[in-house]
């Protein structure tokens, strides 16, 4: 029976009230960032109000950019020293701000400025000194709840250099040795071997409140731009709403359902009937990223060239002579789409040849630094590049992904975007700042919830290389057109990607051995995995990578069948 009490109601409509005015209190920090990009205390204040709107992610963002402005008024011979110590000066007169105002903070910490005691000090360089704690205390907790225990160790740890009994750091550091133990299955007892905490996470991945950069894909306009692209690539199909399994977030008793929940997604489909090994879709893109340094690989559309003395029409850059592009073509659609904000600014060498561990973070980082690349040069902002606008990033609603912080609540919400510091936050703004970019005047382009938005959409759907040595991926492009035809584990196409992505229709079906070909009105049905690995690993990779259980055809049957011979 439904409760008649006011409280059934009453509480998430209250949460709903405060949780709304907290993204206008949002919006407002951040059109005064627009105006005072170099103010660090109004990047704490947002980080604090990020942390109340359960994004830690974006909270650790913002209060790094501000621990890198404290260095800039800290170090008259930084770049930015002048614009962030004026910023900070308006702060400094008591009283201080309250975002300082933390715990016991301001009294520790009111005479120490860079090992003095304070005398003679200028008021902005203990406020600076002050501000760098209490970025260290949201920087730490932050990473701590995104689950990147290393990074907040780190912080810590340098927080406690600065004022060694602070009760608030020394909590954190607490927390993060009980999570450490539990994540490590280590005794109360055992030591904790602090190199060997793991230092990535998952976040919120969604479409945030503020995004106003994605579109109605369903609409006309957005249908009639893309079959106006579509035309020269894939003559033959449109681009059409498709309807689609819903991905579960884990395991269920649905796979036996004849009915399972469905939602509408873009979809190429046949206008006319094609041929079994017939090409489907010719695709060329820029938005491609290699991890190998100083390899025989264009620069431009990913393409292994052969050895330097067998290469005849492959051109250098004249001005970076290490770049290296298939042809006069690609040098001339790089130098139109990307190439001069990168040119010859010593960003070649960043995240190449990575650590095994880390090959797959690295592609999508360098995929990550052609957009911003692209961005810049076309000036265009990120998420509104054709390459990237129209992918969908498998998105949750952003109420599915809310912390309910009441008494009664249930578990948090599993969130499903891999985090870290490095790759998240902290080498992206390195890149931007080799290509000779101010990254607090351009926040609206660089914000972290931009470069969070990317990475879901590259994840999805972004497509690899191994390497012939070591059979690690070693190149990573995103094909917005190839990445329409959506993900069955019984496709009815195959792709090849050597500088063009191609679809070809599959000559015979994975299941049942069925003839190939497709029909005109049918559903290109592209695999995003390989399709030969057993039920439980496509699944696997379906959650990693698309943030959900793949609930296809052949998924249930093949589960549901693993199940009935338990």
């Amino acid at each position: 029976m439904e409760s008649s009490s006011p409280s059934a109601t009453s509480v998430p409509d209250e949460r709903e009230v405060q949780r709304a005015a907290l993204v206008d209190r949002r919006q407002r920090l951040t059109d005064a960032l627009a105006l005072a990009p170099y103010d660090l205390i109004l990047y704490l204040e947002r980080a604090v109000v990020y942390s109340d709107l359960a994004y830690p992610d974006l909270a650790a963002g913002d209060a790094y950019r501000a621990l890198l402005l404290t260095d800039e008024v800290l170090n008259e011979g930084f770049e930015y020293h002048e614009q962030a110590k004026g910023s900070l000066e308006t702060h400094s007169t008591e009283p201080y701000p309250k975002v300082l105002d933390h715990g016991d903070l301001l009294a520790n910490i009111k005479n120490t400025a860079d090992g003095e005691d304070g005398d003679g000090s200028e008021p902005y360089r203990q406020l600076a000194t002050t501000a760098s704690v209490r970025c260290f205390q949201i920087l730490s907790l932050s990473l701590l709840l995104c689950g990147c225990l290393a990074s907040a160790s780190d912080f810590v740890e340098k927080g406690l250099k600065i004022l060694p009994g602070n009760k608030e750091l020394l909590e954190i550091k607490g927390y993060i040795e009980q999570v450490a133990r539990r994540r490590l299955r280590l005794k109360p007892d055992d030591p904790i071997d602090f190199h060997d905490l793991p230092d990535t996470g998952a976040v919120r991945r969604e479409i945030y409140p503020w995004n106003t950069y994605e579109p109605d894909r369903f609409s006309e306009e957005s249908l009639s731009f893309l079959n106006g692209q579509l035309e020269t690539m894939a003559p033959k199909c449109a681009v059409k709403v498709s309807c689609l399994p819903v991905l579960l977030e884990g395991e269920s008793n649905t796979d036996e359902y004849e009915i399972i929940p469905t939602c509408n997604q873009l979809g190429l489909f046949a206008k006319e009937d094609i041929a079994p090994g017939e090409a489907v879709l010719k695709e060329y893109s820029l938005l491609t990223a290699n991890n190998r340094h100083k390899e025989s690989t264009c620069d431009a559309c990913g393409t292994e060239l052969p050895p330097l003395k067998m290469q005849t029409e492959a051109v250098n850059c004249p001005e970076c002579y290490d770049t290296v592009f298939c042809d006069e073509f690609c040098f001339s659609q790089a130098n139109e789409q990307y190439h001069p904000a990168v040119c010859d600014k010593d960003v070649d060498s960043i995240a190449k040849d990575p650590e095994a561990k880390d090959v797959a973070e690295s592609l999508y980082l360098l995929l990550l630094a052609r957009l911003l690349a692209m961005s810049n040069h076309q000036e265009v902002h990120p998420l509104a590049l054709k390459e990237i606008k129209y992918i969908w990033g498998d998105f949750v609603p952003t109420q599915l992904n809310d912390i309910d912080l009441s008494v009664n609540a249930g578990p948090p919400p599993e969130w499903t975007l891999p985090f870290s510091f490095k790759y998240n936050i902290e080498i992206p703004l390195h890149v931007l700042e080799k290509m000779d970019i101010d990254i607090f005047e351009t926040l609206p382009q660089h914000d972290l919830w931009v470069f969070n938005t990317a990475y879901s959409k590259f994840r999805g759907t972004a497509s690899a290389r191994k390497g012939l040595r070591d059979g690690r991926p070693e190149v990573a492009a995103v094909h917005p057109f190839w990445c329409l035809a959506n993900h069955d584990c019984d496709p009815n196409v195959t792709w090849e990607w050597g500088g063009r992505m191609t679809l070809f229709a599959r000559e015979t079906r994975v299941v049942g051995n069925r003839p190939g070909g497709i029909k005109a009105g049918e559903e290109i049905l592209n695999h995003y995995c390989d399709v030969d690995l057993p039920v439980k690993d496509r699944r696997e990779w379906a959650q990693g990578a698309l943030g959900g259980w793949c609930m296809c055809k052949r998924c249930r049957d093949e589960a549901a069948a693993a199940n009935g011979s338990d």
